[in-house]
């Protein structure tokens, strides 16, 4: 699609090849990509960028980015008061079987950290190569590439504080002499401060839009800065970023319909998620980040959100009838359920709530096989699931499911990947940022105000200051992103994951104890290091 979807590798790869000749088995490279010649000019830092959007793709993918069997960031929103693993296969068990599948030897916690601190070593790599006083670039040229980076760093160490608490900080590139075999674990505070630095630079040199609609933007950065200015106990910074951003950057909240199915029935809210929908230049207003996809291209990435989250409408039986339903575009394509929505995330909407109604979630399947038709029944029929009132169990194929990641390629109907360009972060969780600043700083009228602009846009009843405290907004940020945020970080942050896990993970809450706030540093970190690593409370 653009260029981002080209990644370091790739390149590396493809200039590596050799035509066929007489002399195919003579070593004759044409092109030898080494950090030391592609960091040389404003185009090498480009393409070096690009390998960084690839890494950010891995998060929806599988574990190498290649698989579909466990998607990679699932630790970051499973085993939560509001998701719980359905089908029992993968890493979506982890958040149910805490105690047998969160181990310092489970692969997930290694395919984390490693994927994060590879990151980390390319963005160190961009940040310090750009010193070189022999680049032929401007000042501001340098800075934008350096603000890239330097916010794909801070997003690196968001995730690994949240996901492991205390880990090394590390912000040279690791090359030669300068590896480092004695890692030693800083603590989340003065990561944090490192955080801050760079997203603050990030901010500064970052433009306000770009064309290419997967690029980060000063809006990215400035979210972040919001969130992060929260978890450091600066209520009164967070609400001046998240303020900020909403009365004065480019974005606002998506009020009305819009995009490729306007003319059909559907929802403002629900429109953002439809394929087609999801970039500025398709009428997005809200998005701050969209993580960009393509089909039978090159380096145009794929991710396994519609696998994880739609539900197995191909396992439904009907009256005794299987194989009543067909895979299609109105369906959603075909999904395997790995997760889904607890009860308590299903019951937080009103009837009136367009985020909990019919276009953002399918508690339902239509009948659309001509050649499975039960008897008394007719094409179009539309099944209900009799989920009111029960709680969640595994293995559940007749369970709600999100339509947030519905995606159909009518060339691979059974298909595994999607490839649609999907939100990845939008002004409507900042919104609920700026409400839980608004909160803590005293403002309850405010915060209430903040909410209902969300409300509102869904047609739920409205609130007042009174209604607000944690619980109500950690409960309107299930309402209005599950499955967006990284909702075990959310609780992690404000010390309520055990807490609500508990009371609302009927299928995990057995299996779980104070220990798993984070995930064990996995065994082979501190095998490998030179001097003692400490392992995190409550793991052997």
């Amino acid at each position: 699609m653009k260029a981002q979807k080209y990644s370091l590798l790739l390149l590396i790869f493809v200039t590596a090849f050799i035509s066929c000749s007489d002399d195919y088995l003579v070593e004759d490279p044409r092109t030898d990509i080494t950090a030391n010649n592609l960091f040389e000019s404003k185009s090498g830092f480009e393409v070096g960028l690009n390998g960084l959007y690839t890494h950010f793709r891995r998060e929806r993918g599988g574990d190498n980015y290649n698989s579909t069997n466990d998607l990679l960031i699932d630790p970051a929103v499973t085993g939560t008061d509001n998701m719980f693993g359905n089908e029992r296969s993968g890493w979506a068990r982890g958040g149910n079987e805490l105690n047998d599948r969160n181990t310092p030897i489970s692969n997930e916690p290694r395919r984390l950290m490693q994927w994060l601190y590879e990151l980390n070593n390319a963005t160190n790599t961009i940040i310090d190569r750009a010193e070189n006083p022999s680049i032929d670039w401007t000042e501001a040229e340098k800075n934008a590439i350096v603000a890239e980076a330097r916010l794909f760093r801070a997003w690196g160490y968001r995730h690994l504080t949240y996901l492991f608490g205390d880990v090394p900080l590390h912000l040279e590139e690791s090359s030669g002499a300068n590896i480092i075999t004695g890692w030693e674990r800083t603590p989340v505070a003065e990561i944090r401060e490192v955080m801050e630095a760079d997203l603050l630079f990030a901010e500064a040199y970052l433009p306000e839009t770009q064309n290419d609609g997967g690029k980060v933007v000063k809006g990215v950065a400035t979210h972040y800065l919001a969130e992060l200015y929260l978890a450091m106990g600066r209520d009164e910074d967070a609400l001046a970023k998240a303020k900020d951003l909403i009365d004065n950057g480019p974005f606002s909240l998506i009020t009305s319909r819009y995009g490729v199915k306007a003319g059909e029935p559907g929802t403002p809210f629900t429109d953002m998620f439809i394929d087609g929908n999801s970039n500025k230049s398709e009428g997005n207003t809200e998005a701050l980040w969209v993580m960009q996809h393509e089909l039978e291209v090159i380096g145009g990435g794929r991710n396994i959100m519609r696998r994880w989250h739609r539900g197995r409408s191909q396992d439904i039986v009907v009256d005794g009838v299987s194989g009543t339903i067909i895979l299609d575009a109105e369906n959603g394509g075909r999904g395997l359920e790995r997760v889904s929505p607890t009860r308590y995330a299903l019951e937080l909407y009103e009837s009136s709530d367009d985020r909990g109604g019919r276009f953002a979630w399918r508690d339902y399947e239509v009948l659309n096989n001509p050649k499975k038709i039960p008897s008394g029944r007719a094409i179009g029929d539309t099944i209900f699931f009799d989920w009111r009132g029960k709680d969640e169990v595994e293995q559940n194929n007749y369970w709600p499911s999100t339509r947030k990641w519905d995606y159909f390629n009518p060339l691979d109907e059974a298909g595994s990947e999607s490839n649609n360009d999907q939100v990845y972060l939008r002004l409507g969780e900042t919104y609920l940022i700026l409400a839980e600043a608004q909160m803590k700083t005293g403002d309850l009228a405010g915060a209430a105000a903040s909410i209902n602009a969300l409300r509102s846009r869904a047609n739920a009843s409205l609130i007042t200051g009174a209604d607000v405290d944690i619980d109500f907004i950690l409960d309107e940020r299930s309402r209005e992103l599950y499955s967006e945020e990284h909702r075990k970080y959310t609780l992690v942050r404000l010390g309520k994951w055990y807490e609500r896990f508990q009371l609302y993970n009927k299928v995990g809450a057995p299996n779980g104890d104070e220990r798993h706030t984070l995930l064990p540093i996995p065994q082979e970190a501190i095998d490998a290091n030179s001097i003692p690593m400490e392992q995190n409370p409550g793991y052997n």
